[in-house]
């Protein structure tokens, strides 16, 4: 017997089951068929389900092409995980920011520092596509209100003044420097700390606004409703208690983010992240835009895939301790990028990790949930206090305080700035495993989508009128995250492709 490929399409899409031999862990809901809808509770040009930067940035660009746009959000309140975020963009290629600071950037460098730092899970496609058109990118944040103040800080972490632009990722470590030109690259609104996320929505989705996208808050969207051809057609909602049906002639957007609050999904595909101690993300990030993908034949990519950060940048001082881990051994370099960090602890150190200090770097932890766990006058004592096996931690450091004094670190090659002999009593160690500290860590996997932003089923094809963005998708951020703000950015430049394309895309 010979079946063609439609043949096997078709089944696939009425049985809902399509992407059951790449994620068959979990049910997934039937999509709708469109001959069973008897009326529509409204009909509109494009549907984007998620109200964060992915799904407004699509409601910004679908608007503005001519769309009648609706944005469904399950919350009570608009912005998603990414009001809760720091806002921050990772971009480059010599934007205006850093140009009015100074900054010397190429789009071959940006390119270079992505690829190198995703290793073999970077889509070349997107990359490319992602850095050369930076620059624009930035600009357009600048035209929908986000506010920028041209000044660059050498911090690390969030800048605590209002400057704008900073080293987000590792690009000057090492491993990178010594090959990529580095430069700052991480973008964000010109406020202190943790309300930089806060901001850019709150100038997003009032551009929405202006551009006639519709918001509706409390909706649960449920299924997509196809066409007999197999085009995306509309969704299914729960609303005030009741099923609804909304039409969506040109295309569905998926942009309902993440699943880090899915405790069943986790377990399934990523249980590192499970274990950590702060679901990052708000309650909506549940799985529901990547299982309504599959429900039509999308295929997903890099579910277990997701960033599990280190619960704190180390001040200076700090730095010029050693995080080991059960076995005593330092297995990083401290001055990496706090993502790659907590990845390797919660990846490969088996969620267990100690940063070793002394009397010259003792700091207080008590916002990051960091405790002190075991202190005493020498490093022999202080690793029987942590059950470390005999002269474990104590040739660690013996090693790195002999090459510290010479300014060396040919384990691990952390910065000369950062090199100190762990000397001077008393030793000090704090815990920073991913259930006892403040462990934060969210999702990247999800839908295939191509440079488009339309999402792929199993052969590589468009599904009709559907498209996706931001961590419902399989997009730019990999483990180990390679520098924040590249899933804002990501999020906010594939959701402007796919409102863009979905606007124009009548049947």
């Amino acid at each position: 017997m010979t079946t063609d490929k439609s043949s096997l399409k078709r089944r696939a899409l009425l049985g809902g089951l399509a992407a059951a031999p790449v994620l068959s862990a979990l049910p997934v809901s039937a999509a709708a068929a469109r001959s069973d809808v008897k009326s529509w509770y409204a009909s509109v040009d494009v549907v984007v389900v998620g109200s964060g930067v992915a799904g407004t940035s699509a409601a910004i660009a679908a608007g503005r092409d001519g769309a009648r746009v609706l944005v469904l959000e399950s919350l009570a309140k608009l912005g998603g995980s990414s009001a809760m975020s720091g806002g921050v963009v990772y971009a480059g290629g010599g934007t205006a920011l850093q140009k009015a600071c100074g900054i010397e950037d190429s789009v071959d460098a940006m390119r270079a520092y992505i690829l190198a730092a995703s290793g073999l899970y970077a889509q070349r496609d997107k990359v490319d596509l992602y850095c050369e058109q930076s620059p624009e990118h930035f600009d357009w944040l600048v035209q929908q209100g986000v506010h920028y103040e041209a000044g660059f800080t050498s911090e690390k972490g969030l800048p605590g003044t209002t400057d704008s632009l900073y080293y987000s990722g590792s690009e000057q470590v090492h491993e990178f420097a010594q090959s990529i030109k580095p430069a700052p690259r991480g973008h964000v609104p010109g406020f202190k700390g943790w309300t930089g996320g806060r901001s850019l929505m709150e100038a997003l989705i009032p551009s929405a606004r202006r551009a006639g996208a519709k918001y509706l808050t409390g909706v649960n969207c449920e299924r997509l409703i196809v066409e007999s051809d197999g085009r995306v057609a509309g969704v299914t909602v729960q609303m005030d208690g009741e099923t609804r049906h909304i039409r969506a002639k040109r295309g569905v957007i998926l942009a309902a983010g993440g699943f880090i609050h899915n405790r069943e999904m986790l377990s399934v595909y990523a249980p590192e992240l499970a274990q950590c101690s702060v679901p990052w993300g708000n309650m909506g990030d549940q799985g529901m835009g990547i299982r309504m993908g599959m429900s039509v034949g999308g295929t997903a990519a890099q579910m277990h895939h997701g960033f599990a950060i280190m619960p704190l940048y180390l001040p200076d001082h700090v730095l010029k301790g050693i995080v080991v881990n059960e076995r005593g051994q330092r297995f990083i370099g401290e001055d990496a990028y706090h993502a790659f960090l907590g990845h390797e602890i919660a990846f490969h150190q088996k969620g267990r990790a100690w940063l070793i200090t002394d009397k010259t770097s003792q700091y207080g932890y008590d916002d990051y949930r960091v405790s002190e766990v075991a202190r005493a006058n020498s490093i022999q004592a202080l690793e029987q206090k942590l059950g470390f096996a005999e002269n474990a931690l104590k040739d660690s450091v013996d090693y790195y305080n002999h090459h510290a004094r010479k300014g060396g670190d040919p384990l691990l090659n952390k910065a000369k700035a950062y090199l100190s002999p762990i000397a001077k009593a008393p030793f000090i160690a704090y815990d920073l495993s991913v259930d006892k500290a403040f462990f934060p860590a969210h999702t990247f996997g999800g839908l295939r989508t191509n440079t488009r932003s339309e999402v792929l089923n199993a052969w590589n094809e468009p599904i009709p009128g559907l498209y996706a963005a931001g961590r419902t998708t399989a997009g730019l951020p990999v483990a180990p995250y390679i520098a924040s703000g590249i899933s804002v950015g990501d999020g906010s430049f594939f959701g402007r492709i796919a409102g863009s394309n979905a606007a124009g895309g009548r049947s």
